[in-house]
């Protein structure tokens, strides 16, 4: 009984502890960009790739958005699946986003982690969301 109790700080900890890495390859994506380019590079392939990197950034954010609503909302605040789910994705995420900003990854393997880490939790907190408070239709 005390595992599910720890899943509401758990689950809010891996939450913006993702959070704060997305933040911080805001400011440092410079070095990610740059290992996605070929040793000779002009400028519209560098702006090329930042604007792709800024637009995968800006949907984690907005996953995030979506994930938070639902979480401090209490919609799914005490739903241990979703806890779980979210829990795993998350940590799992922190870890691999650490790397990909130590060991500059190339931009286009954040698209993987944003999947798998932001946007399957993301979706399956809509479909718990509209679960809840599903559209019913009236009676003629």
């Amino acid at each position: 009984m005390a595992l599910v109790h720890g899943l509401v700080p758990a689950r809010f900890l891996t939450l913006t502890a993702h959070l704060v890495i997305v933040i911080t390859i805001f400011w440092s994506r410079d070095n990610n960009v740059r290992a996605s380019l070929p040793l000779q590079y002009t400028q519209q392939e560098y702006e090329r790739r930042d604007v792709e990197l800024v637009v995968a950034l800006s949907v984690t954010l907005g996953c995030f958005a979506v994930e938070l609503a639902g979480f401090l909302s209490g919609v799914s605040m005490f739903n241990n699946t979703q806890s779980l789910l979210s829990l795993a994705a998350h940590c799992s995420a922190s870890i691999c986003l650490s790397f990909f900003v130590s060991a500059r990854w190339e931009s286009a393997t954040y698209w993987y982690i944003l999947g798998f880490c932001s946007a399957l939790p993301a979706v399956l907190e809509i479909l718990l969301f509209v679960s809840v408070f599903g559209f019913k239709k009236k009676p003629l």
